[in-house]
Formats: structure tokens, C-alpha cells, sequence
């Protein structure tokens, strides 16, 4: 009696077959495929905003190319309150924004300054070209009353952003936003995004992309003579005047 004849032999597949070394065509479609996504993710984080139609309320500068990190929204629009730099406590309740070294950073306590927050991080490109310039302007402008207050957002540990501060000579504060509960307080989307805050505490201008040397003239000049506080400014300390002998 013979035995049962062998089952057909199954087609050779083609999972397997090998085009460009250890490589099969379809291995080849994956690495592709992760290519052509990580250049749409590219053109997306780094393309330039432009103005909300429905509102008006986001703006940029000329030339200006953040990184988005979330959708547009509106977000905060001039008048508007400024939100308390506050994050969510161990317990879930709100605490103080820390700076670098563990002390509070709060509005209350620049009342009367013009205040630029500046959402950033070490880790975005347009962040970093724009060090420089947030740098001169603070050294330009802290003593007519401006004080910058830089917000490192979903950073690793506030020693290295310090790192990162030392490096390349920043001494205006930054806050350290890890869980970016004041990036999303102030509705933010994009890095860097600047918040410029009267000494009413209440908003001037919302930018969505990096400063440029030339804003201190024509963003910040207008806004200075309303801090007081300051010399020569309403409602603060006048400046020596000098007499001839």
C-alpha cells in the first residue's frame, strides 16, 4: 500500500526576496515611507504662521519661522488679563512657576514694567537664533523697565537649561515649565511665542515667532514710557536734571 502522495508545495513568497543587499523591497517601502513622513513633519513644525482670518489675533513677523508645537488657536488677545504664572503642584493644586534656582516667579512682583514672556526651549532651533537677540535686549532695555521672563517649556531638569543660560551669558529670569502648564494657560502653539504684558498687568501683543534687533525700536520703545517704577517714566521717579554752573 503506498502512502498518501505529499501535499503541494506551497509557492515560493516574495517576503523575503532580497533587492539591494540584506534589504527586501518591502523593508525598503518602510524606510521610505518613515522618510517621507519625518519631511512632513519638518515642513509642518517649520513652517511660518500666519494671520487667524476668523480674528486677526495671531500675527507674525516678517520672516519669522517658529515651531509649532500644537494647532493654531486664538489664544489671548490684546486687553485680555494676563494669567498668573502658577503650574500644578505635587497635589494637583496650583503653585508658583520656579525659576532656575527654585525661587517664585510672579506677574504681582513686575506690576509696573513692561514684561516680554518669552515661551522657548533648548531644544528648538528658532530658540537658539534667537538667544542673541532676547540677550541685547535685555541689557538694552531692563533699566527703562522691561523685564524679560523667559518660559522653558518641556524641558528635562532646570540644570540644563542653566547650563544652557551660562553658555551662552543669559541673566534675565526663566521660568521652568517642565509639564507646560503655563504654555497651555496662555494658549500657546508655536516656539518661541512672545507675550508682551503691560505694567497694568493686562496684554499688549501677542507674537507668534522669534524677535528680531529691530523690535526693540518699534515693538518695545512705544510700550516702555507706560512702566513706571522707572526713571523718567509716568507716574515713576524722574531723572536728575542737570544745570548748567
Amino acid at each position: 500500500m503506498t502512502g498518501a502522495p505529499p501535499p503541494p508545495s506551497e509557492p515560493p513568497s516574495d517576503r523575503g526576496a532580497r533587492v539591494t543587499g540584506p534589504f527586501s523591497w518591502r523593508q525598503l517601502g518602510l524606510v521610505a515611507g518613515v522618510a517621507a513622513a519625518a519631511a512632513l513633519a519638518l515642513f509642518v513644525a517649520t513652517r511660518p504662521i500666519g494671520t487667524d482670518p476668523a480674528s486677526g489675533r495671531v500675527t507674525n513677523l516678517s520672516a519669522a519661522t517658529p515651531f509649532l508645537v500644537g494647532s493654531p488657536t486664538v489664544g489671548l488677545a490684546p486687553g485680555d488679563a494676563a494669567p498668573e504664572l502658577s503650574v500644578k503642584g505635587p497635589d494637583g493644586s496650583p503653585a508658583p512657576l520656579l525659576d532656575l534656582t527654585g525661587k517664585p516667579v510672579r506677574l504681582a512682583d513686575l506690576r509696573g514694567r513692561l514684561v516680554l514672556l518669552n515661551f522657548w526651549a533648548t531644544w528648538c532651533p528658532p530658540c537658539q537664533s534667537e538667544t542673541p537677540v532676547l540677550r541685547d535686549l535685555d541689557a538694552q532695555y531692563r533699566a527703562r523697565g522691561l523685564s524679560i521672563v523667559g518660559i522653558a517649556v518641556q524641558e528635562t531638569t532646570p540644570a540644563d537649561v542653566a547650563a544652557y543660560a551660562a553658555k551662552y551669558g543669559i541673566t534675565y529670569t526663566i521660568g521652568f515649565d517642565g509639564a507646560a502648564d503655563v504654555f497651555h494657560a496662555y494658549q500657546v502653539f508655536a516656539l518661541p511665542t512672545q507675550v508682551l504684558i503691560g505694567p497694568d498687568g493686562r496684554v499688549r501683543k501677542v507674537i507668534n515667532g522669534p524677535l528680531a534687533e529691530t523690535d526693540g525700536g518699534t515693538l518695545l520703545e512705544p510700550l516702555l514710557p507706560l512702566a513706571s517704577g522707572v526713571p523718567g517714566a509716568p507716574g515713576g521717579p524722574q531723572a536728575p536734571s542737570s544745570s548748567a554752573p
